[in-house]
């Protein structure tokens, strides 16, 4: 479809996510023991666990994920700035990835609180794409 060949790279990251969730699915799971588990069959709180803080990336990824899904969407369909929605599309994607990975591989808030920030501010920002494709 021609119209959506300037989003190229917007489309890709919303693929590419879709994939990333069922990654994040599958590894959320592994390395429960039923010493470590609530009984909800989650992990018990414990950020020392890395089987706590793969459920905990998976759990994040989800609670973003409606957010990203729609206002790119909206960005696209509004006719936002190709280059814009774009960027803010993929750099989101990217951010979500090592944001993932500092979750998975260490205990740094930090750095968490850093990738999860740059998240929403794409999420923001391509909220405000469509805004302004549809007002001005």
């Amino acid at each position: 479809m021609e119209q959506f060949a300037e989003y190229n790279h917007a489309i890709a990251s919303l693929a590419l996510w879709g994939l990333w969730m069922i990654a994040l699915s599958l590894l959320s799971t592994r390395g429960r023991t039923p010493k470590d588990r609530a009984e909800c069959g989650k992990p018990k709180r414990d950020y020392s666990n890395e089987a706590y803080r793969r459920e905990r990336a998976f759990q994040n990824a989800i609670e973003t994920s409606p957010g990203f899904l729609a206002t790119t969407l909206a960005a696209i369909l509004a006719g936002g700035a190709p280059l814009a929605v774009n960027i803010f599309a993929s750099l989101f994607l990217l951010s979500r990835l090592i944001m993932a990975y500092v979750h998975i591989q260490t205990e740094n808030q930090p750095m968490r609180s850093l990738f999860f920030g740059i998240g929403w501010l794409c999420i923001i920002g391509l909220a405000l794409t469509a805004l302004v494709a549809v007002f001005f």
